[in-house]
């Protein structure tokens, strides 16, 4: 098998993969990227965010200010469980018997409000999956430190991997929000898998890379089958793998995975939900590839039909929200449509936030700032792709045109709430 194979079978199993690098003894084996996203693109970590704050938890313990066997409580005025340990942050066992992280970030004060949630199981006995428990370890490094998490890690970090800008969203208070929100580009992220599994110019702490990527706890608690790479532990915010590996990633197909044995690094930026599959196809076909692959021309799958001359605006009557839980492409909800405009190679979309152009063609992606769409026509029936290229969502609009009634299905291609949403009834505005 070859990295070859693995993008055939990704082309042809998962929909879809954004771009990918593939490091051998640190040297490029394989890169490609499917437009319109690129190489070069910063785009959405999500969870893969988290193995970024166990790096900065790691500087802060080698430098003194803290210790994974500090409570919790000596860092924060006093407040929390005194059971609870820095290690248990990290390792995701701090007793919590449901995912406190909603609650958390319902507050002003993530940190206050995650720490006055009850501790129900003795912390350090029980692996749950808890973005808030990544938060609090990030919110003391920056109490720690006085620096956002993004300005502590470049000269520790991100200037020696040669990282470009980088952003990190903000929780109210002004501290980067550690479990999620972190941007960066899978060239960068493959460097980041490359200092974990080879550092000969000691940019990380002497013994942090072997000691976060271990497997400090099981994270085996339900009956899913242990095949799954999900079940193979759970060391300092990076999971145990199969074969060997360990990875961090980050929802909807966000990867930086490290194969010691293969001494290769696998970074991967995605829209999916079946993030397992893109592993099993990792294992099956480029565990023992060790050759360059030329880097093949790519793109995300466009939409059939051709093109239209179909021209006019047309009003919404009662605009609706679509998802009130909408990532895209910031943590603003999903507006309110308000009109759709056509003219040829062109669909402007308004809603509560302004008007959106989607400059399109029928056979390829059109790039527009940090979108980029593709249309086309089927008779009176047309589908427009709206892909943000900052991260893995995708907006679909299904269109009926019936006279001077417009009727409109928008859907997503992943989401953290509903994906399919009611359809929007427009008419046409003559002059």
């Amino acid at each position: 098998m070859s990295v070859g194979s693995f993008i055939d079978a990704v082309q042809e199993q998962v929909d879809a993969l954004h771009s990918l690098v593939f490091l051998k003894n640190g040297e490029v084996v394989a890169e490609a990227a499917w437009h319109p996203y690129g190489l070069d693109q910063p785009h959405r970590l999500f969870s893969l965010s988290k193995s970024f704050t166990s790096t900065a938890v790691g500087f802060a313990i080698a430098e003194g200010l803290l210790d994974l066997d500090d409570p919790v409580a000596k860092h924060c005025d006093g407040r929390g469980d005194p059971r609870l340990l820095i290690r248990h942050l990290l390792t995701m066992t701090t007793g919590h018997v449901e995912d406190p992280t909603n609650l958390a970030t319902a507050k002003t004060d993530w940190l206050d409000a995650f720490l006055a949630i009850p501790i129900e199981r003795e912390p350090g006995t029980h692996f749950l999956y808890n973005t808030g428990a990544t938060y609090a370890a990030g919110a003391i490094v920056q109490r720690l430190t006085g620096q956002r998490l993004v300005d502590y890690l470049r000269p520790r970090l991100f200037d020696p991997l040669g990282f470009g800008p980088v952003v990190w969203e903000q929780c109210p208070l002004g501290r980067d929000v550690a479990g999620w929100g972190m941007s960066a580009t899978v060239r960068e992220i493959a460097r980041f898998g490359q200092v974990y599994l080879h550092d000969p110019d000691g940019i990380l702490p002497p013994g942090w890379a072997a000691e976060a990527t271990r497997k400090q706890v099981d994270n085996h608690n339900d009956d899913r089958p242990e095949v799954i790479d999900w079940q193979q532990g759970y060391g300092f915010q990076f999971w145990r793998c199969r074969n060997g590996a360990y990875r961090g990633d980050g929802a909807f197909g966000q990867f930086c995975v490290v194969l010691p044995e293969q001494r290769a690094v696998l970074a991967m930026t995605a829209g999916t939900n079946d993030m397992q599959t893109v592993l099993n196809l990792v294992w099956e076909h480029i565990l023992d590839d060790l050759e360059p692959a030329p880097a093949p021309e790519l793109a995300l799958r466009t939409v059939p039909g051709g093109p239209s001359t179909v021209e006019g605006r047309f009003e919404v009557a009662a605009p609706r929200r679509l998802n009130p839980h909408d990532w895209r492409p910031s943590h603003e909800q999903v507006p309110t449509i308000r009109a759709v405009t056509f003219s040829p190679g062109r669909i402007v979309i308004e809603d509560a936030t302004g008007t959106h152009e989607h400059p399109y063609s029928h056979d390829t992606w059109v790039r527009n700032g940090l979108t980029a769409a593709t249309a086309a026509w089927t008779g009176n029936d047309f589908t427009l792709k709206v892909a943000y290229v900052d991260g893995p969502f995708i907006r679909t609009y299904r269109g009926h045109l019936d006279g001077d009634e417009l009727t409109l299905n928008p859907s997503d291609n992943v989401s953290f709430g509903p994906t399919v949403y009611p359809p929007v009834t427009a008419t046409r505005v003559t002059d």
